[in-house]
Formats: C-alpha cells, structure tokens, sequence
C-alpha cells in the first residue's frame, strides 16, 4: 500500500443520501470507517445511519466546508450532484470519482459525444437544442426515444416519439430543454456491467447482468446473463475501455442494448448500479466495498461471482393495498432481503430489493419470480 492509502478509522464523505449511499454506509462502517452524508432530506436512509449527517443543498458552500473539514476523501451515490461541488471538495481532499468525469455522464449530449468520438458503438442519435433541430421523417431516426440531456432517469425525462410532429410535441413538454433523439431499435435483451477501476488504472470487472424493465425502471437482473459469450467478453471489453479512456478512478455501471445480436452501449453511471446490487450476496467483494477500497486508496476487491443470482426490485407499487406479504418471501431460505429504510412508500419509489442465490440458475430464476409474484411485484 501506498503511502496516501486511507486507513481506519479515518472518515469518508458521500455525496447522497439513497439507497445507494446507504449501502456504502454499511460497507464502509464494516471495514472500520467512519462516514459523513451530505444530503438535503433530513430523512435520507444514508444519513440516518452515517456518523453525520449534514442536511444541506449540494451547493451549500458552508456545507461543503464542513464536509471538508471532516473528511479525508469523497465520493458521490448519483451523478447529478454539480461538477462544481466535485470541484470544491476536490481544492481540500481526495474525490473520486473526478469531476471532469462525472460531468460527462451526467449529460446525455456529452456522454453521447464522448462514446461516439471514442469509437464505441452507439445507437443513431441526433441533439435538440431547439424544435428546428428536430429531424424529418425521411432521417432514418423514427421511430425514436426523446431524452432530456439532464436530471433524466428511471424513464423520466423521456418519450417515444413516432414521427417529428410527437418530436416537437415532447420536446415542447419537457419545456424545449437540450435533449437527445435517438433511434428506438429493436432489441434482442439489455445487459450491463458494472467495474471498479482504481488510482493505478487496475480494473476489477464483475459478470454482466441481463436487465428487464418495467415502466422504465429495473425490475429483473438476472447474473450471469443469458445468451452468446461473446457478447459478455465484449461488454466487458467495452465498459474497461470507457474506463480508460475516462480515466475514471471508482465504480462505473455500464448499460447496454443488445440489437439483433449486435452490442451497443446505451448509458453509464459514474457511481454503483442498480443492476450490480446481487453483487451483495453473490459475489466475494461487492460493489460497495469496491467504493470504499477505490476511495481508500486500498487494493480491489476479488470480483467473482459464487453464485448464480437474480435480483428483483421492490417498489412502492406493493403497499398500495397495505404490508406486503413478507412471510412468502421470508419462507425461501435462498432469499436475502433488502429494505431501504425511506420514510415513505410512493409508486415508482425504489424501496427495497431482494436476491436469490443458489447453485442453480434455473431453479434460482424460478424462486426469485415466484417471490416476485407472491409479493405483487409489477402488479
């Protein structure tokens, strides 16, 4: 180890307070350290289990100041946090990922750009400044996907668009903000996969996942994905290639489409990933704890996967009709359960997840829907 390596019990930041900040939380305090969380919901799941919790806006430069105080090194749960408060924090302690990085992915026109320019395979796609950049008929591009280029996540921000009079009519709904159009294509099945890459440039990639979706959110992850082994090779070949030509420093979740047998690269996450959650209890280091080694400065975490996973999220949808029947799920010794702990269970709201593992894939798959269905998941 080198000589700038962060050792218990020296104390970290996190920039969020979610779910996944909360999970770093946990990681973190198990290896010996100590945590701030900056977030401005005073009920933030991270915050009420950190050793401190500064309820603040992310440009409370007072706030900040305080962080800085207080923490050797910070990292961030989500990608919207300002480049600039990556920036100040950066002028006091250790930040990783970097700001300039963490810039690009939170911007669908400069992520866009980056891959495009990078040479990595990327779905046809046009930028909207303005509703006369909105393309004819005749481009090629419709039917098509219209995304706001900021804050757009879990399927918000975005239309299916079918022609350039819904274009302009969704571009006009989402207030003439930048967005990007592009191509809707025809999709065989999504994977992704999620790295740690640290200081020196090692990279310790897990197996990619196969992601379904429900009303733009993740519902289904299913580890290792199904499908051609080739298309697991390149993907991970692809997402270390982001990495090293971001020159990023953490952990970096890349999504893919898969369209008739090709491998596209459809967005990435400069923090943790939803679809890498099974990594929790199915691998030998989780995501998580790679956070915290990439932001100590510690070695990587072994990657491995011990056990064939799927991973089902759990929403607010599920409490519209009261508790949840818990006990189904309780009953399968092969289920580990995860609740977030957030005050307030709302539709669409990540509240929790659950992971089977076990040495079967197959009987792994069928015990994991049979507890989704018992717990009305998608219902």
């Amino acid at each position: 180890m080198s000589a700038n390596t962060i050792l218990p019990p020296a104390m970290l930041g996190m920039l969020g307070g979610g779910q996944l900040g909360r999970f770093f939380v946990v990681a973190a305090h198990e290896m010996g350290y100590r945590v701030a969380v900056l977030d401005p919901d005073k009920n933030s799941p991270a915050g009420k289990i950190a050793d401190l919790h500064i309820c603040a806006a992310y440009g409370d430069e007072a706030a900040l100041a305080r962080m800085a105080e207080h923490c050797v090194a910070v990292t961030t749960e989500f990608e919207n946090v300002p480049a600039s408060t990556l920036e100040f924090l950066a002028q006091h302690c250790t930040v990783r990922p970097a700001a300039a990085a963490v810039a690009i992915a939170q911007n669908r026109v400069a992520e866009k750009h980056f891959l495009r320019d990078a040479g990595l395979p990327v779905a046809p796609y046009a930028v909207i400044q303005q509703a006369a950049d909105i393309p004819a008929l005749d481009s090629g591009l419709y039917p098509a996907i219209l995304k706001v280029a900021r804050f757009g996540y879990d399927g918000k921000g975005q239309a299916r668009v079918a022609n350039q009079d819904e274009a302009r009519a969704a571009f006009e709904q989402f207030r003439s903000e930048t967005c990007v159009l592009e191509r809707m294509l025809k999709l065989d099945y999504e994977v992704s996969l999620v790295l740690a890459r640290d200081v020196n440039g090692h990279v310790a990639a897990f197996p990619v996942a196969e992601n379904s979706h429900l009303n733009g959110i993740l519902d289904v992850s299913i580890v290792p994905a199904r499908g051609d082994e080739a298309i697991r090779q390149q993907a991970q070949q692809l997402a270390i290639e982001i990495a090293t030509k971001l020159d990023y420093v953490g952990v970096l979740g890349v999504e893919f489409f898969v369209s008739e047998g090709k491998l596209l690269v459809n967005e990435m996450a400069p923090r943790p990933h939803n679809s890498g959650h099974y990594t929790i209890d199915a691998c030998v280091t989780n995501q998580f704890e790679q956070q915290v080694r990439v932001l100590a400065g510690l070695p990587l975490g072994d990657a491995r996967l011990h056990s064939p996973a799927v991973m089902v999220n759990i929403l607010g949808d599920i409490w519209q009709d009261g508790e949840p029947a818990w006990s189904e799920a309780f009953s399968q010794p092969q289920l580990k359960m995860h609740l977030y702990g957030k005050h307030e269970a709302r539709a669409g709201r990540k509240m929790g997840h659950f992971t089977v593992i076990g040495d079967s894939a197959d009987a792994v798959l069928d015990v994991a829907m049979r507890a989704r269905d018992a717990l009305g998941v998608g219902k």
